[in-house]
């Protein structure tokens, strides 16, 4: 297929985009997890939830049919779905040749790496793997036995200067991500009772984990946390098995996680809970030339 039959369609607005788009994302919500959830957030919290700066996205049609799509919420990274090589570089070029300055990608594997190589023919800039991510799905959720001591709690109002802390922290540790401002992220969470805690039985939170609002027939396990000084108790896994569960007992059709593939912890746990492997999804960090270094700053 010649590119030039291929058309991008780049706007800032979001409900053209949507209505453009909006099919196409639907039509494979777990590999679209990502732009569904966070155009979600856009529509329902506002364009500059995410940061300060005006979202961008794209849509690539041939003959009127959506074959895939970009947005990007500065200061984060381009995400995309799906892509081949030719398309990556195309797109590449068109940013470019706009004087676009990103700090880097994220999407399928394939697909970043096809679009950070074209990114840093056409611009210059270094290229640097930042993070190998996993996409799973819950199969057949096994709760983890035995439980630690203690239960799950919705987190409230009276936490929120403590889900403002774990936020932060939890950024830091990820590292990639689009991401909120800590406080929108906990008031968001709190209004619609989206946090669960593992709460030991003196009554302390030893663990969260939260999913995303449900689009599509899909949520998103996100910010599963423990302190430091709580790890390896089994609060993470007992907290993420609660979600997990109450998500399905919601009638969500498909309960998905993203995880690092560097840390083998997480992925054995969520593989024990019932998580299957879906697809393989890689960050990139661009720096130099047209490229600037991202801020880490969850969807």
């Amino acid at each position: 297929m010649r590119t030039d039959d291929w058309h991008w369609h780049l706007t800032q607005d979001l409900d053209a985009f949507l209505t453009r788009a909006g099919d196409f994302l639907r039509s494979q919500p777990a590999l679209h997890t990502v732009p569904l959830t966070v155009t979600e957030t856009l529509r329902t919290r506002g364009l500059h939830v995410y940061g300060d700066g005006t979202p961008e996205f794209g849509v690539l049609e041939q003959d009127g049919t959506v074959r895939a799509t970009f947005f990007r919420t500065p200061p984060h990274r381009l995400n995309l779905t799906a892509l081949t090589a030719e398309d990556a570089d195309a797109l590449a070029a068109r940013l470019a040749a706009l004087g676009r300055r990103l700090p880097g990608v994220q999407a399928d594997h394939d697909t970043a790496t096809d679009f950070a190589e074209a990114w840093q023919r056409h611009t210059g800039a270094t290229i640097a793997l930042g993070q190998r991510q996993r996409l799973y799905r819950l199969g057949t959720l096994t709760v983890p036995r035995p439980l630690p001591p203690g239960r799950p709690r919705i987190a409230g109002e009276a936490d929120r200067e403590l889900l403002i802390r774990w936020h932060d922290e939890f950024v830091a540790a990820a590292g990639s991500g689009v991401f909120q401002d800590a406080a929108e992220w906990a008031d968001a969470r709190i209004e619609r009772g989206g946090i669960t805690f593992w709460e030991i039985p003196d009554g302390t939170p030893a663990a969260m984990a939260d999913t995303t609002p449900e689009v599509a027939g899909q949520v998103r396990v996100s910010a599963v946390y423990t302190p430091s000084p709580l790890r390896g108790r089994g609060y993470a896994g007992a907290a993420t098995a609660e979600v997990s569960r109450a998500a399905l007992a919601a009638g969500v059709q498909e309960v998905l996680l993203f995880t690092d593939l560097s840390n083998p912890t997480s992925n054995g746990l969520y593989q024990r809970i019932g998580y299957r492997a879906v697809a393989d999804f890689a960050v990139y960090d661009f720096t130099g030339s047209t490229g600037s270094t991202a801020r880490t700053a969850p969807a």
